[in-house]
């Protein structure tokens, strides 16, 4: 069972994300704010780390660079889920190297469809000599 890190400050939002990916058979744990986002990921080692963008304590850029500072979370796929509408925040995210960029509301499938293709890449790119 694959494990998802969920870093959303929006209860409603990260329950309904909670749902959705417990019945696709994913295993999830969830922070309510980077900085316990950030202490998750080198704890647990997750998978894949799904964040929002704008939530308090570290934003989820400052969780993404931390994470690629670290060896042991550098090659995790993160995935920026957002409302942001603007295409510069975009390709800001995807200039990073960040591995999706979800805009929230989003279909079911976007975002099934997104973690599957990080975790293919994951996969793909650690079986590369």
């Amino acid at each position: 069972m694959k494990k998802i890190l969920l870093i959303e400050d929006n209860a409603p939002i990260r329950e309904n994300m909670i749902e959705l990916l417990e019945l696709e058979g994913y295993r999830v744990t969830t922070a309510n704010n980077g900085r316990i986002g950030l202490q998750l990921a080198l704890e647990l080692l997750p998978d894949i780390i799904l964040t929002d963008v704008m939530i308090p304590e570290l934003d989820g850029h400052e969780v993404y660079t931390e994470l690629k500072k670290d060896r042991r979370t550098s090659c995790i796929p993160v995935v920026f889920i957002t409302s942001s509408v603007e295409k510069r925040d975009m390709e800001e995210a995807m200039n990073k190297g960040v591995d999706g960029y979800i805009q929230k509301p989003f279909e079911a499938e976007k975002l099934f469809d997104t973690i599957k293709y990080c975790l293919t890449i994951k996969r793909d790119a650690s079986t590369v000599y």
